[in-house]
């Protein structure tokens, strides 16, 4: 099994909005492809949005109930992209790490 410092932050949240982990030896497990899956789904949202934004920015009859809207959805990609990000970075420092280890 893993140890503490290798646990996998899980692109979502449990009770409380709490972090979830992931302790597992095979990265080709069934959670980790379905982690491996929604972060993909995560991503690919956040930049259709990040689209979606520059057109409202350009357009001046987008109104201000649409933006909120917008702001909205925005906050919520972007709090799962730096999820994915954070939880990326630490596979690769553990996984680099471990590479060095002798």
């Amino acid at each position: 099994m893993t140890t503490p410092n290798e646990l996998r932050l899980l692109p979502w949240t449990g009770p409380g909005d709490k972090p979830c982990y992931l302790s597992t030896d095979d990265p080709d497990g069934y959670m980790s492809r379905l982690a491996d899956g929604i972060e993909a789904i995560q991503l690919g949202t956040a930049s259709e949005l990040l689209e979606e934004a520059s057109e409202a920015l350009g357009n001046q009859d987008t109104s201000l109930d649409e933006m909120r809207c917008l702001v909205t959805e925005l906050t919520g990609a972007l709090r799962a992209v730096c999820r994915v990000a954070t939880s990326r970075g630490h596979l690769r420092a553990t996984s680099d790490s471990s590479q060095t280890a002798y």
